[in-house]
């Protein structure tokens, strides 16, 4: 088996891990991103529409150009990269790690390293996560999917189309599909309130007359080689109310439940797990409880907006330098989510340095107020205009503020909004 060394290994060619590479250069360390697609971009190749790009490049762009705009980086720095190349194994070395991989072309390689960061991205829930009764025709697709067969494959999924689920891959594809000519009947949501961001809500939905029906459910798909169309029932507390269901009639099923992380590479090597993110447990620098190994992007939390996700992997990318040069940061103090928030990401802070934090709320609320707060003591009270679950609020706890509440090094905190 061939053996190549470098300083980090990067495991996922998408946005984050590109970021992160980057970074990780401009340290003057040696990087390669392991791909097992057969070019860098991940998902932003399928993602044909604009909006990205306004916070992180100030300009906007589509998916693909965003995507470039971080591939020509990862050339001019002269980043190794081995795409169509898939992950094996990662074993201890003498000095760090190895990862074993294999590829067509490179047959099977070892890849020595000091560290590794994991930026493999996120996957989406299907029809089996969610449990809908009813036959198993064909039609039944994730939207994800259905982007990548429209945008990439140039194949139309169907004439008339349901979407379960309002996250923002079913929000942009129902956009999408009513372009092509194909009509989106309805977006059925559970909750009472949408999964994706206002701006998809409006551009995406209002914009063409598609119907949003909240707490609702498709409580049944009806066909049997292809789908023929949906039962939609109306929630009341929680419960159905078939009374009032009723039929639509449609080919095609678009699922857009929510993303998962990809953390299948992370069980094998009993990576701690977050089971609010679905991500790994990681601390201050981003490093899970595998020393040495490192996570960012949506493969430790699924973020709304790949700006946000670039900021952080290229931290991330910064955070893996240090940890070369001056070891792990040791002295580090847990940070929870409180009332109404479901998560916090990094797990951990440390008072030696400034801490940019990640958490949704569990709430809808406009004139929120969020609060960090440590053994009865306020540290930080911010109002905010407005949260929603579906996206992601950031906050940089300074270490000038820990340092005026600690006597010592830190003490552990929480998160909430109110």
């Amino acid at each position: 088996m061939d053996q190549k060394n470098y300083d980090v290994v990067i495991i996922g060619g998408g946005a984050a891990g590109m970021a992160a590479a980057v970074s990780i250069s401009e340290e003057g360390l040696s990087v390669v991103i392991i791909d097992r697609e057969d070019t860098l971009g991940g998902i932003l190749l399928q993602c044909i529409h604009n909006g990205f790009g306004l916070h992180y490049f100030k300009e906007e762009l589509t998916g693909p150009e965003y995507a470039e705009r971080f591939i020509n980086m990862v050339n001019e720095k002269k980043i190794s990269v081995y795409t169509n190349t898939t992950v094996m194994d990662i074993m201890d070395a003498t000095d760090g790690k190895s990862v074993i991989t294999y590829s067509s072309k490179q047959k099977a390689l070892r890849l020595n390293s000091r560290a590794i960061v994991m930026a493999m991205g996120c996957r989406e829930r299907n029809r089996g996560n969610i449990g809908i009764a009813g036959t198993r025709p064909s039609g039944v697709l994730t939207a994800g999917l259905a982007q990548r067969l429209l945008n990439i494959d140039g194949l139309i999924p169907g004439e008339n189309a349901v979407i379960i689920g309002s996250g923002d891959i079913g929000l942009i594809m129902a956009r999408r599909l009513s372009w092509t000519g194909c009509k989106v009947h309805a977006v059925v949501e559970i909750q009472p309130y949408p999964s994706g961001i206002a701006r998809n809500i409006v551009q995406c939905l209002n914009d063409f007359k598609i119907p949003l029906y909240l707490n609702h459910v498709v409580s049944n798909i009806h066909g049997k080689n292809r789908v023929e169309g949906v039962t939609i029932t109306p929630l009341v507390d929680g419960e159905m109310n078939s009374e009032k269901s009723f039929f639509v009639e449609c080919d095609t099923i678009l699922l857009s439940v929510g993303l998962i992380p990809d953390i299948e590479l992370m069980k094998k090597l009993s990576i701690a797990i977050n089971h609010d993110t679905g991500g790994p447990i990681v601390d201050c620098s981003l490093m899970t409880d595998v020393d040495g190994i490192f996570a960012c992007g949506n493969v430790l939390h699924v973020h709304d907006l790949v700006d946000y996700l670039t900021e952080e992997s290229y931290r991330c990318g910064k955070y893996v330098s240090r940890y070369l040069s001056s070891g792990k940061n040791e002295s580090q103090f847990n940070i929870k989510p409180g009332a109404n928030i479901r998560y916090v990401v990094p797990n951990k802070y440390s008072s030696g340095m400034d801490n940019p934090l990640y958490f949704r709320s569990m709430i809808v609320k406009n004139d929120a107020v969020m609060t960090i707060t440590s053994q009865d003591q306020v540290l930080v009270e911010k109002k905010m205009k407005h949260v929603q679950p579906s996206e992601m609020c950031s906050f940089t706890l300074k270490k000038d503020v820990l340092n005026k509440f600690f006597d010592e090094e830190g003490s552990e905190i929480f998160i909430s909004i109110k």
